[in-house]
């Protein structure tokens, strides 16, 4: 988890203008840290790049947190582990 985590950060700087010491586990996507529905699209396909693997769009729709992406991203890496 401390990877998935640790990526999530990197991630979200790369796509979104903030500080590092933004990035909480609690710090709400859109209201914390100020990220458009565009800038989600691009951390989700970032992320799913990053880790080969697909969230489905249900998923998607819950992300709200940072502690959600990490999370999402934390379950499909084991289901991806798990189906192969």
């Amino acid at each position: 988890m401390v990877a998935v985590a640790a990526k999530v950060k990197e991630v979200l700087l790369e796509v979104l203008d903030i500080n590092e010491d933004d990035i909480i586990p609690s710090a709400k996507l859109s209201d914390d840290l100020q990220a458009a529905s565009i800038d989600i699209v691009d951390i989700v396909a970032a992320l799913e790049n990053a880790f080969d693997v697909d969230v489905d769009e249900a998923q998607v729709m819950k992300l709200q947190t940072v502690q959600d992406a990490i999370d999402i991203f934390t379950a499909a890496i084991a289901a991806r582990d798990k189906a192969s």
